[in-house]
């Protein structure tokens, strides 16, 4: 693909979203998506080839969606296949939502106040070997429990969840800006994200990086658990809030440990997963000099609902318990960047989307960079896990770095 043809791509996707009302003016999101779903189209009027490259990209996705949608409906199917263990969780949603409803990020994240004992591991062999400085595994301890006071015991059941890891990537000398990075979902490997987001590139421009693993991904996966990531969706949704109140906890603790080793300024970014977890955290912590969400999604129920076969399964197992998309929204609202105003200035953010992107479609992102009251935003002609023209988005991150004063001396 040219560099006329993405420039092309991202021209026509911010006319096609650039001139729509401001979403849920009058009531809380979750109760008025729908229309928001069928304004913001996942389409976008392009010319016949660019059109067609993207067309094929987004093919591509719904196979790939379609296998993962399987994985993830066979690790949800205990609680979708017994109405009781989904009442069971119903019966707590009253406490999330409740705190979505006061739309003040600090009552279920409040900032930790626990010191942790940091420890430092040699970094597995496939991991980046940078010609100047050191790589190193971080770990600690995680003292994170969950808020809501009946998923304690439930919680603490997790051993190998509750030691929170990052890969470090530092230069020699002084301590330097850091750019953090959480991957995505099951796609927790340091090597794949380097790679897959250049941070490299970003290394060798003067960057430190931190590599954030997020909760039952990688080291944190439970010894049974058949796949990385498999902790995420498995047991209803308050464990799910549990889970991004748990990232959100142990991600604010590496912060610290930078902070206290001299790092002047870090921001974040994070791909799918890990880019809805970076506009949670915009919304959260103000220490951070940047976010950038990279094709990241907006509402987890509404993706899954989109999701086949599992979409279908989790609205039958809503239906057999009388339970509304309306309900599981707002339970799940608590944990959602459309729920807070973020605390970072809009020039403090960007958001990167795909064109072609279905496994979190284009109005994910629209309804965020919407929610954020339109900051930079870029489309690049691809899709979720095939990032065409990539090599221009990473420019235009590192020229969003450089007008913020992120400073990589």
């Amino acid at each position: 693909m040219t560099s006329a043809q993405a420039r092309h791509v991202s021209r026509v996707a911010n006319e096609t979203y650039g001139h729509s009302r401001r979403l849920l003016p009058d009531q809380p999101w979750w109760n008025n998506l729908d229309p928001a779903f069928h304004k913001f189209p996942d389409d976008f009027y392009l010319d016949l080839k660019t059109q067609a490259m993207v067309d094929v990209t987004a093919a591509v996705d719904v196979g790939i969606r379609t296998a993962a949608a399987t994985l993830a409906m066979s690790m949800a199917l205990p609680t979708l296949l017994r109405p009781s263990r989904l009442l069971h969780d119903h019966a707590q949603w009253d406490f999330y939502r409740g705190l979505a409803d006061t739309h003040d990020a600090k009552q279920f994240f409040p900032r930790p106040r626990h010191r942790v004992e940091m420890r430092h591991h040699k970094p597995p062999l496939l991991e980046y070997r940078p010609p100047e400085g050191t790589v190193e595994v971080l770990s600690f301890e995680s003292p994170f429990v969950p808020q809501n006071p009946q998923m304690r015991e439930h919680w603490a059941g997790f051993r190998r969840n509750g030691v929170a890891c990052a890969e470090h990537w530092r230069h020699d000398g002084a301590p330097r800006p850091t750019i953090c990075l959480i991957h995505g979902y099951i796609a927790d490997p340091y090597w794949v994200n380097s790679r897959f987001l250049a941070l490299p590139w970003f290394y060798k421009m003067g960057y430190n990086v931190l590599l954030y693993t997020l909760p039952f991904h990688g080291r944190r996966k439970e010894w049974y658990a058949p796949v990385s990531g498999h902790g995420v969706f498995s047991y209803g949704l308050s464990h799910l809030n549990e889970t991004f109140a748990h990232a959100v906890h142990d991600f604010r603790l590496f912060l610290d440990y930078l902070e206290e080793s001299g790092v002047p300024q870090f921001g974040v970014t994070g791909i799918s997963l890990g880019g809805y977890t970076s506009a949670l955290l915009a919304a959260v912590e103000d220490r951070l000099a940047f976010a950038v969400p990279n094709v990241p999604l907006a509402s987890i129920i509404d993706l899954v609902l989109q999701w086949f076969p599992i979409g279908p399964a989790v609205k039958a197992a809503l239906r057999a318990t009388d339970i509304s998309i309306q309900e599981a929204r707002h339970a799940t609202a608590v944990c959602s960047p459309l729920t807070y105003k973020p605390v970072l200035p809009k020039n403090r953010l960007m958001i990167v989307g795909g064109a072609g992107d279905r496994f979190a479609p284009p109005k994910h992102t629209r309804l965020i960079w919407d929610h954020w009251d339109h900051p930079r935003l870029h489309w690049f002609p691809g899709n979720h896990l095939i990032h065409l023209d990539q090599g221009r988005y990473l420019k235009e991150m590192a020229r969003f770095l450089h007008g913020i004063g992120f400073d990589r001396s």
